[in-house]
């Protein structure tokens, strides 16, 4: 049996509701803490307590997980609201969210001098991935700090720790221009099977099990020949993560021309208003894309 532990977490929207709910069952003592407190009352038959604040929910708790939506929202509430001033000294605040590397780094730092441990774990896997408790979670931190958790962790996911505090977010910036690469590259091989002539449900099954299929292939190409975008993942997240892994590509004079480009669709589909959309509906403007192409040649 795992000691029960008081756990304090912080957003509990798409990813952060079905998280908390899995710590709950499986027996530790949550309180929670969301800006809309309606996303959380569906956690309260479990034993979850809802706060007023988010300062009320971290007291007195040996971990707090932060599930928010950017670096900047983190950074708001851990140092200007004072949320690490309100955590227990020797607790560990975990930050689940997706920011830059050197805002974790940054936070770190600012815990370390409150005597705070601090590990940036974000997460991959989506909705479905935190409901079934299968998100593969990258960590940064410390080792001991990390082993600390790491069963909690498990309750959610895969814990890897990567190395020190910002590691989490590499390997997670990492991930996010595999998955967003991957789900361009799914949406054109789509739209040349359409146009080909050739049944684009069919092909991707003929693809399950060769050097082509990844859960990319098998979860988004579905998602995109029956044109469901309800949102696993917001594209404006994922162009968040974009811009996040473009920046620091440039901070490191790095090029890369095909993650850039991919940055850039992603970019025209916020632009269009599909920011609220599942990033697997990038298919939408590559679709625009060769509607306009299609135009010129036709009036050329």
């Amino acid at each position: 049996m795992m000691t029960s532990r008081r756990i304090g977490f912080i957003g509990t929207g798409l990813m952060g509701a079905p998280m908390a709910r899995r710590l709950a069952e499986a027996g530790h003592r949550v309180s929670v803490w969301n800006r809309t407190p309606e996303k959380a009352e569906k956690l309260v038959p479990l034993g979850v307590s809802i706060e007023r604040t988010p300062q009320a929910a971290v007291a007195q708790c040996e971990i707090v997980i932060v599930m928010l939506s950017s670096g900047p929202v983190c950074d708001a509430l851990l140092l200007e609201d004072c949320l690490l001033d309100a955590m227990a000294r020797e607790s560990t605040l975990i930050v689940m969210s997706s920011i830059p590397v050197e805002t974790a780094q940054r936070q770190a730092d600012e815990a370390a001098r409150r005597g705070i441990r601090y590990l940036d774990a974000p997460v991959s896997g989506g909705e479905q991935g935190a409901i079934d408790g299968t998100l593969a979670i990258m960590v940064g931190g410390d080792a001991t700090h990390f082993d600390g958790v790491a069963p909690v962790l498990r309750l959610l996911g895969r814990p890897s720790h990567i190395g020190p505090a910002g590691s989490g977010e590499l390997a997670k910036l990492a991930n996010q221009m595999i998955v967003a690469n991957s789900i361009a590259t799914v949406a054109e091989a789509i739209l040349l099977a359409e146009r080909g002539g050739a049944d684009p449900k069919r092909m991707l099954k003929a693809l399950e099990g060769g050097f082509a299929d990844s859960t990319v292939l098998r979860l988004h190409g579905q998602r995109m020949v029956s044109e469901n975008f309800t949102p696993g993942g917001p594209a404006k997240w994922q162009f968040k993560d974009t811009q996040t892994a473009m920046a620091l590509a440039r901070a490191l004079e790095l090029s890369l021309p095909v993650s850039s480009l991919v940055d850039s669709l992603f970019e025209e589909l916020i632009k269009s208003g599909g920011g609220d959309l599942d990033h697997s509906a990038l298919i939408q403007q590559l679709r625009r894309h060769n509607g306009r192409h299609n135009e010129e040649r036709q009036n050329a």
